[in-house]
Order: C-alpha cells, then structure tokens, then sequence
C-alpha cells in the first residue's frame, strides 16, 4: 500500500471513521479529516489521515456517523433573536396546540411578575392537530395574570387581557397605518392584532414588552448560537432587521467578539433605521465603516435588507399584495447609487415579482454610471419572481437567498392564489438552472423556524409544516443540491467561497456530525435531523450523546425562570414523530386546512367547515 504524502505539520484535530460529505464535488466521500489551525488540513481516507498524527494530536472517531460543512444561514437575524431568545417560549416543531398550551401554562408558572410569556414566530397553526391557533378565552385561562403574547407569521398576533393592560391598549387607541385591533361589539380591544398589509403594529406591540438587562442579553445570544450549532449551523448572514438599532444593538454581539465567545461566524449587514432619511443613514456608514471589515468570526457584509422603507413587501398571504408608493424608485436609486459608489455590497428583501421588476429597474439605471455585477448584490425571498427578472438579476450579476418562508404559508398561499401558482413559488430550479448564485436560509425568528433542517425538508419534499405538499418533482431539489444552497451556495452572499462551505484543504474546518444520515433517511426524517458534534474553527463547540465527554462547558442560563432553562429552547422532534399532520377533511371531502374558516380571522374559502 502506498504511503500517504507528508504533511507540513501534524493535525491537532483529526476526525475518523466517518462518512464525510466534502461537496467538493457532486457525491464526493471521504473517511478522516485532519485539522490544523483553525482550517482543514486534509481530507482523505482512514489509513491516509490517521498516519499524520503525533502525540498531540487530538482523534475523534465518528462512528461511522455521516459528516458534513458545517451550516451556513444566509439570511438568520441572530444578532436581534439573541439579545430576546432567553424570553421567548418556542413552538417550533411542537406537533399539537394541546402541547403547545402545556409548554405555555408551564411557563407562566415559572414566570415572576413584571415579566411576560413570549412565543414570536418559528411555527404556523397549520402544524398543529388541531389545526388552528388558540382562542383568546383559552389564552387568558391559561394566563389571568401574566401578559402573553404570540406572534404568529406576519398576520396577526394574540395578546391576553393582562398584555392588553401591559401594553395599554384601551378602546381610544386608534389603528396605526397597515394595522387592526380589533374590538368587541362595544369597541374594546379583543386581544387580536391584524397586519394589513404591513406588521409594523405587531413588532411595535412586542417592543413594549420588558427588555433583558444586557448581562442577561450576553448570555441569551450565547444561548442562541450555542442552539443553533446544535443544529449544526456554523454560519450565518445577518439581515439586520426592524427595531434592530446600530450601533446600540451590536454591542452585545461585538463584547461576546471581543471575549472570544463567539461560536458562530457572522457577516452582517446594515438595516436602515429611519424613513426618508434612508440615503442620511448609509451616506454616514459608508463614510464611517469599510465594506468587509472585521474578521473571520465577525464582518460587515453591507447593506439592507431594508434598503428603503418604500420598497417593504412584506408577505402575508391572507391579504392581498401590497402596491409598493411611487416614491419607491427615486427613494431606492439614491441609496443604490450611493452604495455602488462606495463599493458597498446589498441585499433586498422583495417578496413578489412587481417589486423585483421595479427593484431591477432602478438596478439597471444605476448599473449604466455605476457597475454592479463587481460587488455581491442579492434579493432576498422572491417567491413569486418571474422567469424574465431572473435572467435580469444574472445579467447584472446578481443573487437570490431564499428562505422556507413558504413552508409555514403555503396554504395560504394557495387559498389566494391557487395551487398552479404555488407550484412555482419559488421557482428555485429555475433559479438554478439560469446560473444564479442561490443561497439558502430561514428568515429567522419572528416568521419561520431557525431549524435548517426544516427548510432543508421543505427544499427536498416539498411540504409545509402543516403537510401540503407544494411542488411538482420538477420544482424540487436532490438531497446534494439542497445541502449545497446551505454551503457552498450561501458562502457566495459574504464573499467567502474560498474558506466555507466545503470540507477541502485550506477551508474553515467548520464541520457538523449527524444524528443521522441525511443521505439515507426517509424524507419525513429529514427535519429531525441535529448534531452530535459540532465543529468551528477546529474547536468543539457543541456535542451530545457519544461525543459528550468533548461538550463545552454548560452556559447557566440567565433569568432563570427563562424558557430556555427547562426545555432548552426546542421541542425534541427527534424524540418524537416527525411525520407532519395530514390536512383535515370537512364531511364533504373539502381540504380544510388551507381553506376552513379562520376562527379568528374571518378569512375562509370552504363555506361548510366550522371550527
């Protein structure tokens, strides 16, 4: 047998006895990865890299167990999740509302007054048995004293008689622009808040909630990061985010830098903070900040994904699609000329194709004086673009991230727009096929899941949550293809394909070991999937089960009373089923779930179902 090749140093890491998916090429497989210095050294079979080591080196066997790049999220809003995720009660993945209600009266239980119970995003009714939401009588059953607040996608959000007191919310507060409260029949606020068309009452509502102190915020975006390596995320690309202000909001991601607890690399861009002064905002960061500076743990990534305020579409699918103003254009050419001036990267959000369309024209103007298709410009979302914008988005050398959004709405999707249009919604193959750098993502906290491993479900079946299956085979991706969008595809958005996303020489040896094969469990399984062992930089970052021994020290949780110190923050879909619900039948054979009469909505398409 031929001995292997000499490295130029010893491994202070090696991980053996494995299936490692490198993606250097389609179903590429190694046996060992040795690691040197925070990146990989080499990569090859068991008798080639065990050889390398010397006394010092560190092996790990795998146990045959499947490896993979560690995660990369190219649109997560991690540095604004992580200052609240020790607040928030998490549904995501909880499989019935009785559970749900359980999880929710436990905390109440636990929580001290002064203090409210949180369940922002990461889940949709449509997942639950029941299929439906809770009513507001059993929301203040379950909480007569504690304020609780759910905020469900971006239509609505449900607060109990005790939050409507906390918030101060009486029969002469008026609506806000693009909001309802709704009222009883003598004009007092339910406890229902409705986005129409925007969710700007939603977020502002949750804003006035208690805030953690910002030692406690410290140890909350520890908590954040250290559950989404559990996940086996390793990356991600912050969008910034609404009511996520800069520089004040970033002083909790950039001590944890300084101290060196960061367990995620992040790439981060700028959100814009105030209307109609959009251009004012980035005119003072691009003076005052270089497009890429920081390091390989945390770096500037530049703009958006709010560029403007009059080009937010945001998607809510129970209402029709918002016209964006006829300010739109003039607004967003000043700040994308502005950028492209200063060799700024951006992203922006744009859910519908009339936005791309508009979006595009402005990008084409700009491009005339300024080139773009230099700098790492993308859209985020674009469910329903066009074939004809995403030959133009390549054409200037353009991007797309796109998110699971579709996953958790996509019966809502349907009942507005028909099943044909869902089909293509996205068009993620096309995408593919026209040679567009595509990334993937969730969109996180306050809509969809933080959980790659639902999207990566929804990417490979095709199903939402509440299992409906969306897409036709042709519209649907390969188990590789799909792991690429959350590797190697997604390392393009931060300019950063020469050290992520592959398990290759010379890359960050960011890797994750598999509870189970992805490759080789059935589809359903798919969103069960976690990590065992997590790798960053070549240090463990996370390990259970087998890898234990090798776990970080445990982080206390701060409040105690939080979510996060009973249940972790997650519902173990592994320790339970993982199939999703069937859609539920009226007695006439109509498909109720997309269609039945919303309890608290009002918005219906089956005239025969009640709830």
């Amino acid at each position: 047998m031929a001995q292997p090749a000499p490295l130029a140093s010893s491994p202070t890491l090696i991980v053996h006895n494995a299936r490692v998916r490198t993606m250097q090429k389609p179903g590429h497989e190694a046996e060992a990865v040795a690691i040197r210095d925070g990146r990989i050294l080499a990569v090859g079979r068991n008798d080639e890299i065990l050889p390398t080591r010397d006394a010092s080196t560190r092996v790990i066997d795998a146990g045959g167990r499947r490896v993979i790049p560690g995660l990369n999220d190219s649109h997560l809003h991690v540095i604004r999740g992580g200052l609240n995720y020790n607040l928030e009660l998490r549904w995501d993945g909880v499989p019935s509302l009785a559970d749900a209600m359980r999880l929710l009266r436990e905390q109440v239980a636990r929580t001290p007054p002064g203090q409210w119970v949180r369940v922002v995003g990461g889940f949709a009714e449509l997942q639950f048995a029941e299929r439906r939401l809770p009513t507001l009588d059993e929301l203040n059953d379950a909480a007569p004293d504690t304020p609780v607040f759910i905020l469900h996608l971006y239509d609505r959000a449900l607060l109990n008689r005790a939050a409507l007191r906390a918030v101060g919310y009486t029969r002469e507060t008026p609506d806000p622009p693009g909001g309802i409260i709704e009222r009883d029949h003598t004009g007092n606020p339910t406890g229902l808040l409705v986005a129409n068309p925007n969710a700007w009452i939603l977020y502002k509502t949750l804003s006035l909630g208690p805030k953690l102190p910002p030692e406690h915020q410290l140890n909350s975006t520890r908590h954040f990061m250290r559950e989404l390596n559990r996940l086996g995320v390793t990356s991600v690309c912050d969008a910034g985010g609404g009511f996520q202000n800069y520089p004040d909001d970033y002083a909790v991601i950039n001590e944890l830098h300084r101290r060196g607890e960061l367990s995620l690399r992040i790439a981060y861009n700028l959100f814009t903070q105030r209307p109609q002064k959009e251009r004012e905002d980035f005119a003072q960061w691009t003076a005052n900040n270089r497009m890429y500076q920081g390091d390989e743990f945390l770096r500037l990534n530049g703009a958006g994904e709010m560029l403007v305020y009059s080009a937010a579409d945001f998607e809510d699918f129970k209402v029709a699609r918002p016209d964006m103003p006829t300010t739109m254009e003039t607004d967003l050419e000043g700040v994308v000329g502005l950028l492209a001036r200063n060799g700024w990267a951006f992203r922006l959000h744009a859910t519908y194709d009339e936005t791309v369309s508009r979006a595009l024209d402005v990008f084409e103007r700009v491009h005339k004086d300024v080139p773009l298709d230099k700098l790492r410009w993308f859209f985020d979302h674009c469910e329903t673009v066009s074939e004809r914008n995403i030959d133009r988005i390549r054409a200037l050398g353009g991007g797309i991230a796109i998110q699971h959004r579709m996953a958790f709405q996509g019966e809502y999707f349907i009942a507005r727009y028909g099943a044909e249009a869902a089909r293509r919604t996205p068009p993620i193959r096309r995408m593919l096929e026209s040679g567009v750098p595509v990334g993937a993502g969730t969109d996180a906290t306050r809509v969809a899941s933080y959980n790659p491993w639902t999207s990566l479900s929804w990417l490979v079946t095709g199903r939402t949550v509440g299992g409906t299956a969306l897409y036709p085979d042709s519209n649907l991706l390969g188990r590789e293809e799909a792991l690429r969008l959350y590797t190697v595809g997604s390392a393009w958005f931060s300019r950063e394909e020469s050290t992520k996303g592959q398990i290759a020489p010379g890359q960050f040896a960011d890797l994750a070991v598999l509870s189970e094969d992805y490759f080789e469990v059935p589809p359903e399984r798919i969103r069960a999937i976690e990590s065992l062992l997590t790798i960053v930089g070549g240090n463990v970052v996370f390990a259970t089960g087998a890898f234990t021994p090798l776990a970080p020290p445990a982080i206390p949780v701060q409040p105690e009373w939080s979510p996060v110190a009973t249940s972790g923050g997650h519902w173990r879909v592994s320790a339970n089923s993982a199939l999703p619900p069937q859609p539920v039948c009226c007695p006439h054979g109509h498909v109720a779930a997309p269609l039945g009469r919303d309890a608290l909505s009002g918005i219906g398409g089956c005239s025969c179902w009640a709830f």
